[in-house]
C-alpha cells in the first residue's frame, strides 16, 4: 500500500484520504458516498476554491472562464475531455470569474480563458488563451511530468 493522498470530495468538499495505489479503484466519499472521480471538471465557487487548492494532494488544474466568453465556451469540451483522460492523476475544475471575481482578482486573472495548475497550495503553471485538445494535452502532460520529478 502506498502513502495515502488527501482528496477533497467533489460533491461535499469533505477531506478523504485514499491510498495512492487505490486511486483507479473508484473511491467514494465516506460522508456523502459520491464518487471522488467521475471524469468531469469540478465546479468551484468562491466558498470552496481555497479548500480545493490547498487541501488536494493531487495537482489541481483550474479553468478560469466566464459564460459570455466565446473562446471559453469553445474550450469547455476540450477541458472536459482532458479531465476524463487525466483523472485520477490530477483534478480538473472550473471557476466562473463572473461569480467569483474576488478569487480571480486575487490570482491575477486578467484574461480568460486562463488555465492554472495548482499543487501544494500554490500556483505552479499558467496558460492564457483557448487551447485545442492537442495543445492542452501536451501542456498538462508536461506540467504533470515536471511535478512528478520535483
Amino acid at each position: 500500500m502506498t502513502n495515502p493522498i488527501q482528496i477533497v470530495c467533489r460533491s461535499c468538499d469533505s477531506l478523504v484520504r485514499v491510498p495512492g495505489d487505490r486511486l483507479d479503484d473508484g473511491p467514494r466519499c465516506p460522508k456523502c458516498h459520491a464518487p471522488l472521480f467521475d471524469g468531469q471538471p469540478i465546479t468551484l465557487t468562491a466558498a470552496n476554491f481555497d479548500r480545493h487548492v490547498t487541501q488536494n494532494g493531487l495537482p489541481l488544474i483550474v479553468d478560469f472562464w466566464a459564460p459570455w466568453c466565446g473562446p471559453c465556451r469553445a474550450m469547455a469540451p476540450v477541458f472536459e475531455q482532458a479531465a476524463a483522460q487525466f483523472e485520477p492523476n490530477a483534478r480538473f475544475a472550473k471557476l466562473n470569474t463572473e461569480d467569483a471575481g474576488a478569487v480571480s482578482a486575487r490570482h491575477g486573472i486578467r484574461s480568460i480563458p486562463t488555465v492554472v495548475v495548482f499543487h501544494g497550495g500554490r500556483e505552479v503553471a499558467r496558460q492564457t488563451g483557448a487551447l485545442d485538445r492537442g495543445s492542452l494535452d501536451r501542456w498538462v502532460s508536461a506540467e504533470l511530468a515536471t511535478l512528478s520529478r520535483g
